[in-house]
């Protein structure tokens, strides 16, 4: 019904590390160091100290960034350069939606995905020239057939694909893994940010997040 090629797989996912003090996000990061792929919500005036504590704390892992519309062309042209020593593969939503015009302008040396840019195929126009990669959620298109659309759109047009989410369980997730399958990144870590998931969860293992069984969609 998904209209996939193939049984759907296991995906590598981030998890993320929120905003606090370099200390606390250095001890985090090392507790999440056998993680593969961290996720970094940043955007403020003082992100360096926080970066090179991550990457002091996880030394090995991947790193993404989210500067969460927190950041000016000019704080990311500074930025980019000690992104790319400190090994981040990508930078989220770095300037805000409706101001990101100079995305377009300046040099972007490490790709750049929209995030609150991008909600279905109706943005895609409007991303032109800016982006590099796009975040497809759930929550944003409205539903799964709106996301299988702005993916097969997406792609048709020359951009990466990011899979993420809000905080949410398991049933939440589920529908965003078969959108994720061959997706250059997924973020479908919001089950792992819960106290307490949905019966019959979702599997997060070495592998990544393994698609539902049939007993968690009832």
């Amino acid at each position: 019904m998904a209209g996939l090629s193939a049984e759907p797989r296991p995906e590598i996912t981030a998890y993320t590390l929120s905003l606090d003090t370099p200390d606390r996000m250095q001890a985090a990061a090392a507790r999440n160091q056998h993680r593969p792929l961290l996720k970094i919500k940043l955007g403020t005036p003082d992100d360096m100290p926080r970066l090179e504590a991550v990457r002091r704390g996880a030394p090995e892992a991947r790193i993404i960034v989210d500067a969460n519309e927190g950041w000016t062309a000019e704080t990311y042209t500074d930025l980019a350069p000690h992104l790319i020593r400190l090994g981040v593969e990508m930078v989220e939503q770095p300037l805000p939606a409706g101001a990101d015009d100079l995305l377009a302008e300046i040099a972007r040396p490490l790709p750049v995905c929209a995030d609150e840019a991008v909600h279905d195929r109706a943005s895609l126009p409007h991303l032109r020239g800016k982006y590099d990669m796009v975040n497809i959620k759930l929550d944003k298109t409205g539903g799964l057939t709106e996301a299988l659309a702005l993916n097969a759109a997406a792609r048709a047009q020359g951009y990466a694909i990011m899979v993420g989410c809000m905080v949410g369980s398991s049933l939440a997730m589920a529908p965003a893994i078969l959108v994720a399958q061959g997706a250059a990144i997924t973020d479908l870590d919001g089950p792992l940010l819960l106290a307490e998931d949905r019966y019959h969860a979702l599997t997060f293992d070495a592998e990544g997040v393994h698609p539902a069984r049939p007993e968690l969609w009832g």
